[in-house]
């Protein structure tokens, strides 16, 4: 599950924050800031990522006042990121912007939503066996398409239910069942077919992934 489960406010905080004290307000962005910035980019894509995590921190302070401790704050900031992400995933916008961006001569490349930057050829060396293994995962990831992405990081890592998934795209169970299943098919062939280090394995990806 992202850090964001680690992140709580203070009685203190929160109503300095809902008063609109900027101490307050600077240290909760703080705390949130990364670890949901970090999720919606897995979410989105680099693409998307920097407008959805602005719409994320204004309706988190827009909301702020709502927040009623029954669950650690971070939960309730991921929440709201999972929603946010959600709402650009089935924005018919996006989907009309990747059929344009897929076409040869369109404004270049297609959108990258990998999530993922490319690594140095020295990063593995430079940063350990264990950043590259990430890496090496992280990049399968990449390479889904962007509804079975989201519902495996929602499901694998971040602990949704199938019931919770099917919920918010407002769709069946059967739909998310349908779209992890298809992830797992799509990241057993890449395991099968790769080579050196992200051969080692998919089942593991969860001790590597934060």
């Amino acid at each position: 599950m992202s850090r964001l489960s680690q992140v709580f406010l203070t009685p203190e905080t929160h109503r300095a924050a809902c008063e609109g004290e900027p101490a307050a307000c600077r240290a909760i962005y703080d705390a949130v800031a990364g670890p949901s910035h970090a999720l919606i980019r897995r979410l989105v894509g680099p693409g998307a990522a920097d407008d959805v995590f602005q719409d994320t921190m204004m309706r988190t302070f827009e909301r702020l006042a709502d927040y009623r401790s029954e669950a650690p704050f971070g939960m309730w900031v991921r929440q709201i990121a999972v929603n946010a992400c959600l709402m650009h995933l089935r924005s018919p916008w996006r989907r009309l912007r990747g059929q344009f961006a897929a076409r040869p001569g369109w404004g270049g490349e297609a959108e990258d939503e990998s999530g993922v930057e490319a690594a140095s050829p020295e990063a593995p060396e430079r940063t350990g066996d264990a950043v590259a293994a990430r890496l090496d995962v992280e990049r399968l990831i990449a390479g889904l398409a962007p509804l079975a992405r989201t519902v495996l990081w929602l499901h694998e890592i971040e602990g949704y239910s199938h019931e919770d998934i099917a919920a918010a795209f407002g769709r069946s169970v059967s739909f998310s069942k349908s779209q992890l299943a298809r992830a797992h098919a799509r990241l057993r062939q890449q395991v099968a077919t790769a080579p050196g280090r992200t051969a080692t394995g998919w089942s593991g990806f969860i001790k590597v992934i934060p």
